[in-house]
């Protein structure tokens, strides 16, 4: 449901000034008949604006315009603080349904020993089946940024352990004095 044009607030008191101004100025560009539909749906009637507006004020409610193009206007009948309250909650339950993706990242030097290197493959391995993004860092330091070929061979061994569980969203690539390569999981 869209709503087109607002009455204005028909509930004074509970923190709100007086409205009626806004009231006078939207009841004058608006036709005198309007067809009102009930809370529920139900019970749709034509009846004058002013006398619309003052069943919503007895009832607590805002008068809505639904279908301004129709002759006479529809109207509805509603609790705006409930709908917006409504919508804030179905927001945040949609907020929460969303899955997030982390990245983590393991970062490796090109002189890393057969032991190190294991555990790392293994956290990478953890960290895919979690759902995770993996984004592995091999740092280069001094003269090491002669012999790249080590950080290649080293990748391509990580990817040849890990392709059971992931795929390459972002090849070996130098930057600087760091390669990094970013893996998801299938």
């Amino acid at each position: 449901m869209t709503i087109s044009k607002i009455f204005g607030s028909v509930r004074l008191g509970e923190g709100k000034k007086d409205n009626s101004n806004v009231i006078r100025e939207i009841l004058s560009t608006t036709p005198k008949l309007i067809r009102v539909v009930d809370i529920g749906g139900q019970n749709p009637e034509d009846m004058n604006t002013s006398d619309a507006l003052q069943i919503a004020f007895d009832r607590h409610l805002d008068l809505v315009i639904i279908n301004p193009e129709v002759t006479p206007p529809i109207c509805k009948m509603i609790d705006l603080k409930k709908r917006s309250y409504a919508l804030r909650k179905n927001a945040l339950e949609a907020r929460k349904k969303q899955k997030s993706v982390d990245v983590k990242e393991v970062k490796l030097r090109p002189v890393i020993d057969e032991h190190d290197y294991q555990i790392k493959v293994k956290a990478i391995i953890g960290f895919l089946k979690q759902g995770c993004k993996v984004k592995i860092s091999l740092k280069f330091r001094g003269r090491e940024i002669a012999h790249q070929d080590i950080g290649y061979d080293l990748f391509n061994r990580i990817k040849e352990q890990v392709v059971d569980f992931s795929k390459v969203d972002y090849e070996p690539k130098l930057e600087g004095k760091q390669m990094t390569m970013i893996l998801s999981s299938k």
